[in-house]
């Protein structure tokens, strides 16, 4: 799962809406139901164009707010491509998510999300583990994207992490499992 800007780096595709009448499926439109894997894009805007209804393999379902026009998922499901649409302007990622795993089965996602989605996915309590890999190198730029971003307060009380384990992967590299779990009030 990734989210909207980097599912549109990788997609690459450009705006080609069919010409209407649309006749679209609300609030979702499953392409592919027999896919070994998918790939999940959070696009709450629907800005993301695709060239077809894979990306490296993956069948694409995109995740939508609910005010996405219907020019949009008409291109969405020419394309092959698989969305689910909020149903309200509260874009609860949580219910998106439990329509695929009723629709589909799918019960684990790994997430790959750039630091908005990382963070907003954290807060919501959706993230059980993460995995850091540290390589021996150092950005020191200004400017520069971090992993995880969650507005100006940031995670500070919704997110507790635990070690789970370290592990060396050569070159000085090493990867940090950690439990995400939420605050130890919010547990008991």
């Amino acid at each position: 799962m990734v989210g909207r800007v980097t599912m549109a780096e990788m997609a690459k595709g450009v705006p080609h809406a069919p010409e209407g009448p649309h006749n679209i499926k609300r609030p979702a439109h499953f392409a592919n139901r027999n896919a070994k894997s998918f790939g999940i894009a959070i696009d709450r805007s629907g800005a993301v164009h695709y060239k077809g209804p894979d990306l490296f393999g993956d069948h694409i379902i995109a995740l939508l707010g609910h005010d996405v026009p219907d020019s949009y998922l008409a291109e969405l499901a020419a394309d092959g491509v698989s969305y689910v649409i909020a149903e309200t302007a509260d874009f609860d990622v949580r219910t998106l998510l439990d329509v695929v795993n009723k629709e589909l089965g799918i019960e684990r996602i790994v997430l790959e999300g750039g630091a908005g989605t990382n963070g907003a996915l954290l807060a919501a309590g959706l993230v059980d583990e993460i995995n850091f890999i540290v390589a021996p190198a150092l950005e020191g730029r200004s400017g520069t994207d971090s992993v995880v971003e969650f507005g100006p307060d940031g995670l500070t009380g919704k997110v507790e992490l635990s070690l789970i384990d370290c592990q060396s992967l050569g070159h000085g590299m090493v990867n940090l499992r950690y439990a995400a779990t939420g605050p130890r009030t919010e547990r008991q």
